[in-house]
């Protein structure tokens, strides 16, 4: 079963302002470079209830999907991903547990439950005691299969970028967008 609306590769850029984190989503382009715009999202900080809205436009009048927080204050919080009607597109999690040593999210989409963890242990330990930007890797895995589904690739840089790469065909655009700024929201990128 295919997504909706899958992408095999895009791009996340994040640019840090006062009160808020945007970020702008772009499709890969056969040679690597920028494609099109797909989305541009936007994160208060210090909000007490997580929710990220992406929109089609860079005026950002146009809502296009969403994730948010189930609960408040939550170590375990589960988040939704919502189309801009509101239908469930999926959902992720933290685990708070697995995520002591090696940070580790649960990815649940139509058909497919996956696992994502940092790819490497002694840069996901690291980076608890040294702030500096380090380049980390997350893979989410089909936990029937093993196989990755996910991959979402931070470059050395000081702005947060990175590089997703979606090779199954199961996960919405949309989700695996939310899942990227998640993991750069949620890490306090």
């Amino acid at each position: 079963m295919s997504a909706q609306m899958h992408l095999p590769r895009f791009y996340v850029r994040q640019k840090v302002t006062m009160m808020v984190n945007r970020y702008a989503i772009t499709e890969a382009n056969p040679d690597g470079s920028d494609g099109r715009l797909m989305a541009i999202a936007q994160q208060k900080r210090m909000a007490f209830k997580e929710q990220v809205t992406f929109f089609r436009d860079e005026g950002r009048t146009q809502p296009a999907f969403s994730f948010a927080a189930r609960q408040r204050m939550d170590l375990n919080a589960g988040y939704d991903v919502r189309d801009a009607e509101g239908g469930h597109l999926g959902s992720f999690r933290k685990d708070f547990g697995q995520s002591l040593l090696r940070s580790t999210f649960h990815l649940s989409a139509p058909g497919l439950e996956a696992t994502g963890r940092e790819r490497n242990q002694v840069v996901a330990i690291l980076r608890r005691f040294v702030d500096l930007p380090f380049s980390f890797h997350f893979d989410f895995v089909d936990n029937q299969t093993g196989q990755v589904v996910m991959s979402s690739e931070r470059q050395m840089s000081l702005r947060d970028r990175y590089t997703v790469t979606v090779p199954d065909p199961r996960i919405d655009f949309r989700l695996a967008a939310s899942m990227a700024v998640g993991l750069d929201a949620l890490l306090a990128r």
